[in-house]
Protein backbone atom coordinates (compact mmCIF):
# COMPACT_ATOMS: atom_id res chain seq x y z
CA UNK A 1 0.00 0.00 0.00
CA UNK A 2 1.75 3.16 -1.23
CA UNK A 3 2.00 6.47 1.27
CA UNK A 4 -1.36 8.18 0.32
CA UNK A 5 -3.72 4.94 -0.11
CA UNK A 6 -2.45 4.45 3.57
CA UNK A 7 -4.18 8.01 4.45
CA UNK A 8 -6.89 8.01 3.09
CA UNK A 9 -7.58 4.37 4.64
CA UNK A 10 -6.32 5.79 8.05
CA UNK A 11 -8.58 8.65 7.31
CA UNK A 12 -11.92 6.22 6.92
CA UNK A 13 -10.78 4.74 10.22
CA UNK A 14 -10.43 7.51 11.93
CA UNK A 15 -13.92 8.48 11.07
CA UNK A 16 -15.50 5.54 11.68
CA UNK A 17 -13.74 5.30 14.91
CA UNK A 18 -14.94 8.69 15.92
CA UNK A 19 -18.66 8.55 14.95
CA UNK A 20 -18.23 5.25 17.20
CA UNK A 21 -16.97 7.31 19.71
CA UNK A 22 -19.55 9.85 19.76
CA UNK A 23 -22.03 7.84 19.88
CA UNK A 24 -21.39 6.30 23.33
CA UNK A 25 -20.42 9.70 24.71
CA UNK A 26 -23.60 11.49 23.89
CA UNK A 27 -25.80 8.95 26.36
CA UNK A 28 -28.91 11.12 25.31
CA UNK A 29 -28.13 10.25 21.37
CA UNK A 30 -29.18 6.98 19.48
CA UNK A 31 -26.75 5.07 18.94
CA UNK A 32 -24.38 6.03 15.70
CA UNK A 33 -24.13 3.44 13.04
CA UNK A 34 -20.30 2.54 11.95
CA UNK A 35 -19.55 1.51 8.49
CA UNK A 36 -16.64 -0.02 6.37
CA UNK A 37 -14.51 1.38 5.07
CA UNK A 38 -12.19 0.48 1.53
CA UNK A 39 -9.35 -0.38 4.17
CA UNK A 40 -11.22 -3.01 5.61
CA UNK A 41 -10.34 -6.43 5.32
CA UNK A 42 -13.85 -7.76 4.22
CA UNK A 43 -13.19 -5.52 0.56
CA UNK A 44 -9.74 -8.15 -0.38
CA UNK A 45 -11.50 -11.07 1.38
CA UNK A 46 -14.53 -10.85 -1.34
CA UNK A 47 -12.08 -9.95 -4.12
CA UNK A 48 -10.01 -13.26 -3.41
CA UNK A 49 -13.79 -15.18 -3.48
CA UNK A 50 -14.29 -14.35 -6.86
CA UNK A 51 -11.20 -14.99 -8.52
CA UNK A 52 -11.87 -18.22 -11.23
CA UNK A 53 -8.22 -17.96 -12.65
CA UNK A 54 -4.66 -17.09 -12.45
CA UNK A 55 -4.36 -14.81 -15.02
CA UNK A 56 -3.52 -11.59 -14.87
CA UNK A 57 -4.48 -9.32 -17.69
CA UNK A 58 -1.95 -5.68 -17.88
CA UNK A 59 -2.74 -2.67 -18.91
CA UNK A 60 -1.26 0.66 -19.36
CA UNK A 61 -2.59 3.51 -19.40
CA UNK A 62 -1.63 7.26 -19.18
CA UNK A 63 -4.15 10.46 -19.30
CA UNK A 64 -2.02 13.65 -20.83
CA UNK A 65 -3.03 16.45 -22.68
CA UNK A 66 -3.26 15.40 -26.48
CA UNK A 67 -4.41 16.46 -29.79
CA UNK A 68 -6.93 14.41 -31.65
CA UNK A 69 -8.27 13.58 -35.05
CA UNK A 70 -11.92 13.03 -35.16
CA UNK A 71 -11.91 12.63 -38.79
CA UNK A 72 -10.62 15.82 -40.56
CA UNK A 73 -11.34 17.90 -37.18
CA UNK A 74 -8.49 18.41 -34.64
CA UNK A 75 -9.19 18.65 -30.98
CA UNK A 76 -7.14 19.67 -27.67
CA UNK A 77 -8.15 16.77 -25.12
CA UNK A 78 -6.34 15.19 -22.28
CA UNK A 79 -6.97 10.99 -23.39
CA UNK A 80 -5.47 7.80 -22.97
CA UNK A 81 -3.53 7.98 -26.27
CA UNK A 82 -3.90 9.90 -29.58
CA UNK A 83 -7.27 8.86 -30.58
CA UNK A 84 -10.12 10.25 -28.76
CA UNK A 85 -11.35 6.77 -27.59
CA UNK A 86 -8.93 5.11 -24.84
CA UNK A 87 -7.76 1.12 -25.92
CA UNK A 88 -10.41 -1.33 -25.57
CA UNK A 89 -9.60 -3.46 -22.93
CA UNK A 90 -10.50 -7.03 -23.19
CA UNK A 91 -10.40 -10.27 -20.76
CA UNK A 92 -12.33 -13.09 -19.58
CA UNK A 93 -14.47 -13.25 -16.50
CA UNK A 94 -12.49 -14.18 -13.80
CA UNK A 95 -9.32 -13.14 -14.79
CA UNK A 96 -7.82 -10.10 -12.36
CA UNK A 97 -6.96 -6.72 -14.07
CA UNK A 98 -4.05 -4.86 -13.36
CA UNK A 99 -4.31 -1.42 -14.78
CA UNK A 100 -1.05 1.00 -14.30
CA UNK A 101 -2.81 4.45 -14.64
CA UNK A 102 0.11 7.10 -15.17
CA UNK A 103 -1.22 10.87 -14.57
CA UNK A 104 0.16 13.13 -17.05
CA UNK A 105 -2.45 15.68 -16.63
CA UNK A 106 -1.79 18.99 -14.81
CA UNK A 107 -5.19 18.06 -11.95
CA UNK A 108 -5.46 14.62 -10.30
CA UNK A 109 -7.46 12.14 -12.23
CA UNK A 110 -8.94 8.64 -10.97
CA UNK A 111 -10.43 5.65 -13.40
CA UNK A 112 -14.11 4.27 -12.68
CA UNK A 113 -14.56 0.75 -13.62
CA UNK A 114 -18.78 1.51 -14.95
CA UNK A 115 -20.81 -1.53 -14.10
CA UNK A 116 -18.51 -3.95 -12.73
CA UNK A 117 -18.95 -5.82 -9.13
CA UNK A 118 -15.10 -4.32 -8.55
CA UNK A 119 -13.64 -4.49 -5.18
CA UNK A 120 -14.27 -1.61 -3.37
CA UNK A 121 -11.05 -0.05 -3.00
CA UNK A 122 -10.58 0.09 -6.93
CA UNK A 123 -13.54 1.68 -7.89
CA UNK A 124 -12.14 4.91 -8.89
CA UNK A 125 -14.70 7.60 -6.87
CA UNK A 126 -11.95 10.50 -5.65
CA UNK A 127 -12.80 10.65 -1.38
CA UNK A 128 -15.27 7.81 -1.26
CA UNK A 129 -12.94 5.11 -2.24
CA UNK A 130 -8.94 6.82 -2.86
CA UNK A 131 -7.92 10.23 -3.02
CA UNK A 132 -7.26 11.80 -6.49
CA UNK A 133 -3.94 10.18 -8.55
CA UNK A 134 -1.79 13.81 -8.60
CA UNK A 135 -0.18 15.23 -11.76
CA UNK A 136 2.94 13.09 -12.31
CA UNK A 137 1.79 10.19 -10.11
CA UNK A 138 1.16 6.69 -11.03
CA UNK A 139 -1.32 4.36 -9.72
CA UNK A 140 -2.30 0.54 -9.86
CA UNK A 141 -5.78 -0.74 -10.66
CA UNK A 142 -5.87 -4.13 -9.66
CA UNK A 143 -9.08 -6.56 -9.02
CA UNK A 144 -11.20 -9.93 -10.29
CA UNK A 145 -13.79 -8.87 -12.91
CA UNK A 146 -16.30 -10.87 -12.04
CA UNK A 147 -18.83 -10.76 -14.85
CA UNK A 148 -19.14 -11.04 -18.18
CA UNK A 149 -20.64 -8.26 -20.18
CA UNK A 150 -19.96 -4.74 -22.12
CA UNK A 151 -18.71 -2.47 -19.60
CA UNK A 152 -16.09 0.57 -20.12
CA UNK A 153 -14.21 2.29 -17.80
CA UNK A 154 -14.18 6.25 -17.40
CA UNK A 155 -12.54 9.41 -15.54
CA UNK A 156 -14.40 9.70 -12.39
CA UNK A 157 -13.04 13.37 -11.65
CA UNK A 158 -15.02 16.75 -11.88
CA UNK A 159 -16.19 16.82 -15.94
CA UNK A 160 -12.90 15.10 -17.70
CA UNK A 161 -15.45 12.71 -18.94
CA UNK A 162 -16.30 15.13 -21.29
CA UNK A 163 -13.34 14.91 -22.44
CA UNK A 164 -11.49 11.87 -24.43
CA UNK A 165 -10.70 9.94 -20.80
CA UNK A 166 -12.72 6.64 -21.53
CA UNK A 167 -12.95 3.25 -22.97
CA UNK A 168 -14.46 0.03 -23.83
CA UNK A 169 -14.20 -2.81 -21.18
CA UNK A 170 -15.30 -6.51 -22.58
CA UNK A 171 -15.05 -9.26 -20.08
CA UNK A 172 -16.30 -12.18 -22.20
CA UNK A 173 -17.82 -15.33 -20.89
CA UNK A 174 -15.88 -18.19 -22.01
CA UNK A 175 -18.99 -20.43 -21.82
CA UNK A 176 -21.26 -18.38 -23.84
CA UNK A 177 -23.69 -19.82 -26.11
CA UNK A 178 -24.20 -16.95 -28.70
CA UNK A 179 -22.90 -17.53 -31.98
CA UNK A 180 -21.75 -14.43 -34.47
CA UNK A 181 -19.45 -14.21 -37.56
CA UNK A 182 -18.80 -10.80 -36.01
CA UNK A 183 -17.98 -8.92 -32.66
CA UNK A 184 -18.25 -4.61 -33.18
CA UNK A 185 -17.68 -2.21 -30.71
CA UNK A 186 -19.94 0.98 -31.29
CA UNK A 187 -18.67 3.33 -28.48
CA UNK A 188 -20.48 6.76 -28.83
CA UNK A 189 -19.62 9.91 -28.00
CA UNK A 190 -21.02 13.93 -27.80
CA UNK A 191 -17.98 15.83 -28.12
CA UNK A 192 -16.95 19.27 -27.94
CA UNK A 193 -13.38 19.44 -26.18
CA UNK A 194 -10.82 21.55 -27.68
CA UNK A 195 -12.66 22.46 -30.63
CA UNK A 196 -15.44 24.50 -29.82
CA UNK A 197 -15.00 25.25 -26.21
CA UNK A 198 -14.06 23.22 -23.00
CA UNK A 199 -16.28 21.23 -20.65
CA UNK A 200 -15.40 24.12 -17.99
CA UNK A 201 -17.28 26.68 -20.47
CA UNK A 202 -19.96 24.83 -20.74
CA UNK A 203 -20.82 24.15 -17.06
CA UNK A 204 -19.65 27.91 -16.30
CA UNK A 205 -22.65 28.97 -19.38
CA UNK A 206 -24.77 27.24 -17.45
CA UNK A 207 -24.61 28.03 -13.69
CA UNK A 208 -23.76 31.40 -14.68
CA UNK A 209 -25.00 32.10 -18.12
CA UNK A 210 -21.47 33.15 -18.90
CA UNK A 211 -19.78 30.81 -22.01
CA UNK A 212 -16.74 31.29 -24.61
CA UNK A 213 -14.24 32.04 -22.02
CA UNK A 214 -11.35 29.72 -23.13
CA UNK A 215 -10.29 31.71 -26.39
CA UNK A 216 -12.36 29.40 -28.73
CA UNK A 217 -14.38 30.58 -31.53
CA UNK A 218 -17.96 32.06 -30.95
CA UNK A 219 -17.35 34.04 -27.62
CA UNK A 220 -21.16 34.54 -27.56
CA UNK A 221 -21.57 33.84 -23.80
CA UNK A 222 -19.68 37.05 -23.64
CA UNK A 223 -21.52 40.01 -22.80
CA UNK A 224 -23.06 42.49 -25.40
CA UNK A 225 -22.61 38.79 -27.77
CA UNK A 226 -26.14 37.06 -28.55
CA UNK A 227 -27.94 33.94 -27.03
CA UNK A 228 -26.13 31.12 -25.20
CA UNK A 229 -23.39 29.26 -27.19
CA UNK A 230 -23.47 25.94 -25.78
CA UNK A 231 -26.92 25.59 -23.64
CA UNK A 232 -29.85 23.20 -25.49
CA UNK A 233 -32.89 25.51 -25.96
CA UNK A 234 -34.74 23.61 -28.34
CA UNK A 235 -34.04 20.10 -27.60
CA UNK A 236 -37.54 17.64 -27.19
CA UNK A 237 -37.69 13.98 -26.95
CA UNK A 238 -41.31 12.34 -26.66
CA UNK A 239 -39.46 9.29 -25.50
CA UNK A 240 -37.51 10.85 -22.57
CA UNK A 241 -40.69 12.75 -21.26
CA UNK A 242 -39.84 16.02 -22.53
CA UNK A 243 -36.51 18.18 -22.77
CA UNK A 244 -33.65 16.05 -24.16
CA UNK A 245 -30.84 17.15 -22.36
CA UNK A 246 -28.81 20.58 -21.54
CA UNK A 247 -25.70 20.94 -24.05
CA UNK A 248 -25.44 20.94 -27.55
CA UNK A 249 -22.47 19.88 -29.18
CA UNK A 250 -20.65 20.27 -32.60
CA UNK A 251 -19.85 16.99 -33.22
CA UNK A 252 -21.20 13.10 -31.86
CA UNK A 253 -19.14 9.89 -32.77
CA UNK A 254 -18.83 6.94 -33.33
CA UNK A 255 -15.36 5.05 -31.82
CA UNK A 256 -14.00 8.63 -31.86
CA UNK A 257 -15.03 9.64 -35.59
CA UNK A 258 -17.01 12.28 -37.26
CA UNK A 259 -19.75 11.30 -39.73
CA UNK A 260 -17.76 12.88 -42.58
CA UNK A 261 -15.30 10.51 -42.07
CA UNK A 262 -16.83 7.30 -40.09
CA UNK A 263 -15.33 3.90 -39.23
CA UNK A 264 -16.65 0.83 -41.30
CA UNK A 265 -17.68 -2.08 -39.87
CA UNK A 266 -16.95 -5.36 -42.54
CA UNK A 267 -18.40 -8.18 -43.52
CA UNK A 268 -20.21 -10.94 -45.87
CA UNK A 269 -23.78 -10.80 -46.85
CA UNK A 270 -25.83 -13.43 -44.42
CA UNK A 271 -23.37 -13.01 -41.73
CA UNK A 272 -24.16 -12.37 -38.25
CA UNK A 273 -22.43 -9.54 -36.56
CA UNK A 274 -22.80 -9.32 -32.40
CA UNK A 275 -22.99 -4.98 -31.36
CA UNK A 276 -21.61 -4.11 -28.33
CA UNK A 277 -22.95 -0.36 -27.88
CA UNK A 278 -21.91 1.86 -25.12
CA UNK A 279 -23.18 5.52 -24.64
CA UNK A 280 -19.84 7.07 -23.29
CA UNK A 281 -21.75 10.48 -23.73
CA UNK A 282 -21.71 13.54 -21.23
CA UNK A 283 -25.33 14.80 -21.83
CA UNK A 284 -26.51 13.36 -24.44
CA UNK A 285 -28.97 10.21 -25.64
CA UNK A 286 -28.33 8.34 -28.15
CA UNK A 287 -31.15 6.03 -30.60
CA UNK A 288 -29.51 3.69 -32.82
CA UNK A 289 -30.12 1.57 -35.92
CA UNK A 290 -28.79 -0.22 -38.78
CA UNK A 291 -30.33 0.98 -41.59
CA UNK A 292 -32.23 -1.87 -43.83
CA UNK A 293 -31.96 -4.31 -40.60
CA UNK A 294 -33.79 -5.65 -37.76
CA UNK A 295 -31.85 -5.98 -34.17
CA UNK A 296 -31.98 -9.20 -31.21
CA UNK A 297 -31.14 -7.47 -28.11
CA UNK A 298 -29.28 -9.89 -26.17
CA UNK A 299 -28.06 -8.14 -23.01
CA UNK A 300 -28.40 -4.96 -21.01
CA UNK A 301 -25.88 -3.21 -19.16
CA UNK A 302 -23.81 -6.60 -20.08
CA UNK A 303 -26.64 -8.56 -18.25
CA UNK A 304 -28.65 -11.66 -20.32
CA UNK A 305 -32.11 -10.61 -21.46
CA UNK A 306 -34.88 -12.47 -22.91
CA UNK A 307 -34.10 -12.03 -26.66
CA UNK A 308 -35.97 -8.38 -27.93
CA UNK A 309 -36.95 -7.40 -31.45
CA UNK A 310 -36.00 -4.12 -32.35
CA UNK A 311 -35.33 -1.42 -35.13
CA UNK A 312 -33.11 0.84 -32.98
CA UNK A 313 -32.62 1.68 -29.34
CA UNK A 314 -32.28 4.07 -26.79
CA UNK A 315 -29.26 4.67 -24.91
CA UNK A 316 -28.71 7.32 -22.31
CA UNK A 317 -25.42 7.93 -20.99
CA UNK A 318 -23.50 5.20 -19.33
CA UNK A 319 -26.36 2.31 -20.80
CA UNK A 320 -25.09 -0.41 -22.45
CA UNK A 321 -26.75 -2.79 -25.33
CA UNK A 322 -26.04 -5.75 -27.01
CA UNK A 323 -27.96 -7.16 -30.28
CA UNK A 324 -27.09 -9.40 -33.01
CA UNK A 325 -27.85 -8.78 -36.80
CA UNK A 326 -27.73 -10.54 -39.81
CA UNK A 327 -26.29 -8.79 -42.58
CA UNK A 328 -28.08 -7.76 -45.71
CA UNK A 329 -25.94 -7.16 -48.59
CA UNK A 330 -24.80 -3.99 -49.75
CA UNK A 331 -23.59 -0.44 -47.61
CA UNK A 332 -25.52 0.57 -44.96
CA UNK A 333 -25.73 3.43 -42.36
CA UNK A 334 -24.92 2.63 -38.45
CA UNK A 335 -26.28 5.68 -37.06
CA UNK A 336 -26.87 6.88 -33.79
CA UNK A 337 -29.02 10.03 -33.63
CA UNK A 338 -28.82 12.47 -30.69
CA UNK A 339 -31.89 12.28 -29.02
CA UNK A 340 -33.76 15.45 -29.48
CA UNK A 341 -30.61 17.36 -30.69
CA UNK A 342 -30.70 17.10 -34.41
CA UNK A 343 -27.60 15.81 -35.41
CA UNK A 344 -25.72 12.14 -35.74
CA UNK A 345 -23.25 10.01 -34.95
CA UNK A 346 -22.40 7.53 -37.54
CA UNK A 347 -20.44 4.12 -39.15
CA UNK A 348 -20.60 2.28 -42.43
CA UNK A 349 -21.53 -1.76 -42.83
CA UNK A 350 -20.31 -3.20 -45.36
CA UNK A 351 -21.04 -5.93 -47.05
CA UNK A 352 -20.35 -5.39 -50.44
CA UNK A 353 -19.39 -2.63 -53.25
CA UNK A 354 -21.46 0.91 -53.73
CA UNK A 355 -21.54 3.95 -52.43
CA UNK A 356 -21.29 4.98 -48.89
CA UNK A 357 -24.55 6.84 -47.46
CA UNK A 358 -24.16 10.02 -47.05
CA UNK A 359 -24.37 11.20 -43.02
CA UNK A 360 -27.56 12.28 -43.51
CA UNK A 361 -29.07 9.43 -45.27
CA UNK A 362 -32.52 8.38 -44.27
CA UNK A 363 -33.17 5.53 -42.18
CA UNK A 364 -36.43 4.09 -41.57
CA UNK A 365 -35.73 1.95 -38.48
CA UNK A 366 -35.14 5.40 -36.23
CA UNK A 367 -38.71 5.35 -36.11
CA UNK A 368 -39.81 1.91 -35.47
CA UNK A 369 -40.27 -0.69 -32.56
CA UNK A 370 -37.92 1.46 -29.64
CA UNK A 371 -38.17 -1.48 -26.61
CA UNK A 372 -37.21 0.17 -23.51
CA UNK A 373 -35.41 -1.34 -20.10
CA UNK A 374 -38.40 -1.47 -18.72
CA UNK A 375 -39.72 -3.65 -21.96
CA UNK A 376 -36.88 -6.06 -21.44
CA UNK A 377 -37.10 -9.29 -18.78
CA UNK A 378 -34.20 -10.84 -17.52
CA UNK A 379 -33.12 -14.26 -18.65
CA UNK A 380 -34.57 -16.77 -15.76
CA UNK A 381 -30.15 -18.14 -15.09
CA UNK A 382 -29.43 -14.00 -14.32
CA UNK A 383 -32.81 -12.96 -11.84
CA UNK A 384 -32.46 -12.19 -8.58
CA UNK A 385 -33.39 -14.92 -6.50
CA UNK A 386 -37.06 -14.68 -5.42
CA UNK A 387 -37.29 -13.11 -1.37
CA UNK A 388 -38.47 -10.18 0.55
CA UNK A 389 -37.34 -6.50 0.36
CA UNK A 390 -35.43 -5.88 3.88
CA UNK A 391 -34.42 -2.28 3.03
CA UNK A 392 -36.43 0.51 1.23
CA UNK A 393 -34.26 3.35 0.25
CA UNK A 394 -36.02 6.45 -1.58
CA UNK A 395 -34.32 8.42 -3.39
CA UNK A 396 -35.72 11.92 -4.69
CA UNK A 397 -33.80 13.33 -7.67
CA UNK A 398 -34.16 16.84 -7.12
CA UNK A 399 -33.33 20.41 -8.95
CA UNK A 400 -33.46 22.19 -12.04
CA UNK A 401 -32.19 24.60 -14.91
CA UNK A 402 -32.87 28.39 -13.49
CA UNK A 403 -30.91 28.19 -11.27
CA UNK A 404 -28.93 25.26 -12.31
CA UNK A 405 -29.29 22.81 -9.58
CA UNK A 406 -29.14 19.37 -9.33
CA UNK A 407 -29.53 17.09 -5.98
CA UNK A 408 -30.93 14.56 -3.51
CA UNK A 409 -33.53 14.97 -1.87
CA UNK A 410 -32.41 18.61 -1.61
CA UNK A 411 -29.14 18.73 -0.51
CA UNK A 412 -26.08 18.75 -2.96
CA UNK A 413 -23.30 16.14 -2.94
CA UNK A 414 -20.52 17.60 -1.09
CA UNK A 415 -17.47 15.89 -2.67
CA UNK A 416 -15.04 16.18 -0.16
CA UNK A 417 -17.02 14.22 2.79
CA UNK A 418 -18.36 10.62 2.09
CA UNK A 419 -21.07 11.48 4.79
CA UNK A 420 -22.77 13.64 1.84
CA UNK A 421 -26.04 12.07 1.10
CA UNK A 422 -25.15 8.77 2.55
CA UNK A 423 -27.41 6.10 2.77
CA UNK A 424 -27.05 2.63 5.08
CA UNK A 425 -27.14 -0.88 3.98
CA UNK A 426 -25.92 -4.00 5.55
CA UNK A 427 -24.51 -7.11 3.64
CA UNK A 428 -26.90 -9.50 2.76
CA UNK A 429 -29.79 -7.66 2.86
CA UNK A 430 -32.30 -7.43 -0.21
CA UNK A 431 -32.53 -3.77 -0.98
CA UNK A 432 -35.25 -1.69 -3.04
CA UNK A 433 -34.46 1.76 -4.50
CA UNK A 434 -37.35 3.68 -5.51
CA UNK A 435 -35.88 6.58 -7.65
CA UNK A 436 -38.27 9.39 -7.46
CA UNK A 437 -37.73 11.86 -9.83
CA UNK A 438 -39.66 15.37 -9.07
CA UNK A 439 -37.51 17.49 -11.75
CA UNK A 440 -38.71 18.23 -15.65
CA UNK A 441 -35.72 16.70 -16.75
CA UNK A 442 -35.11 12.64 -17.53
CA UNK A 443 -31.59 11.49 -15.43
CA UNK A 444 -29.71 7.94 -16.21
CA UNK A 445 -29.09 7.08 -12.60
CA UNK A 446 -26.13 4.92 -12.05
CA UNK A 447 -25.19 2.49 -8.93
CA UNK A 448 -21.57 1.52 -8.43
CA UNK A 449 -20.73 -1.64 -7.64
CA UNK A 450 -23.90 -3.96 -8.30
CA UNK A 451 -26.58 -4.52 -10.61
CA UNK A 452 -30.12 -4.08 -9.78
CA UNK A 453 -32.97 -5.70 -11.14
CA UNK A 454 -36.46 -3.55 -12.93
CA UNK A 455 -39.78 -4.94 -11.13
CA UNK A 456 -39.65 -8.49 -10.46
CA UNK A 457 -38.32 -9.89 -13.61
CA UNK A 458 -37.30 -6.95 -15.79
CA UNK A 459 -33.46 -6.51 -16.85
CA UNK A 460 -30.96 -6.43 -14.93
CA UNK A 461 -28.66 -3.21 -15.13
CA UNK A 462 -26.65 -0.49 -13.31
CA UNK A 463 -27.50 2.71 -15.09
CA UNK A 464 -31.73 3.10 -15.96
CA UNK A 465 -33.58 5.91 -17.25
CA UNK A 466 -35.77 7.75 -14.73
CA UNK A 467 -38.10 10.09 -16.93
CA UNK A 468 -39.82 13.18 -15.20
CA UNK A 469 -41.88 13.43 -12.41
CA UNK A 470 -41.97 9.36 -12.68
CA UNK A 471 -40.71 6.84 -10.39
CA UNK A 472 -38.28 3.97 -10.95
CA UNK A 473 -37.85 1.10 -8.33
CA UNK A 474 -34.64 -0.99 -8.32
CA UNK A 475 -33.57 -4.35 -6.24
CA UNK A 476 -30.35 -5.31 -5.75
CA UNK A 477 -28.74 -7.56 -3.22
CA UNK A 478 -26.11 -6.07 -0.49
CA UNK A 479 -23.52 -8.16 -1.64
CA UNK A 480 -20.26 -6.45 -2.31
CA UNK A 481 -19.18 -4.55 1.27
CA UNK A 482 -17.51 -1.02 0.63
CA UNK A 483 -19.12 2.62 -0.06
CA UNK A 484 -21.05 2.90 -3.14
CA UNK A 485 -21.67 6.08 -5.00
CA UNK A 486 -25.00 6.56 -6.78
CA UNK A 487 -25.51 9.65 -9.64
CA UNK A 488 -27.15 10.98 -12.32
CA UNK A 489 -24.65 10.16 -15.35
CA UNK A 490 -25.42 13.62 -16.96
CA UNK A 491 -21.81 14.84 -16.46
CA UNK A 492 -22.84 18.37 -15.45
CA UNK A 493 -25.94 17.10 -13.16
CA UNK A 494 -23.80 15.25 -11.31
CA UNK A 495 -20.96 17.70 -11.24
CA UNK A 496 -23.76 19.83 -9.76
CA UNK A 497 -24.49 18.22 -7.27
CA UNK A 498 -27.13 14.88 -8.00
CA UNK A 499 -24.61 12.03 -6.31
CA UNK A 500 -24.88 10.34 -2.87
CA UNK A 501 -23.52 6.90 -1.95
CA UNK A 502 -24.76 3.74 -0.34
CA UNK A 503 -22.44 2.70 2.63
CA UNK A 504 -22.22 -0.83 4.08
CA UNK A 505 -22.55 -0.54 7.82
CA UNK A 506 -21.09 -2.72 10.65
Amino acid sequence: MDAVSRRVFLKYAAAATVSGGLAVACASSPPQPRFITPADPEIAARDRALARSTAVVPMALSARPVTVDLGGVAANTWAFGDVAVGPEIRLKAGERLRAEVANGLPVGTTIHWHGIAIRNDMDGVPVLTQPPIAPGQTFVYEAVMPDPGTYWYHSHSGLQLDRGLSGPLIIEDPNEGLRYDHEWTVFLKDWMDGATGTPDDVYRELTTGMGGMSGMPGMSGMPGMAGPQYMLTDGTSALLGGDAGDVKYPYYLVNGRIPADPPQFAGKPGDRARLRIVNAGADTAFRVALGGHELTVTHADGYPIEPVRADALLLGMGERYDALVTLEDGVFPLVASAEGKNARALAIVRTGPGERPPPDAPVAELDGRIPMAWDMSVTEADRLPRREVTRALDIRLTGSMSPYTWSIDGIPFDPSSVESNRLGVRSGERVRISWRNDTDMWHPMHLHGHTFQLAESGARKDTVIVLPKATMATDFDADNPGVWAYHCHNSFHQDSGMMGNISYEI
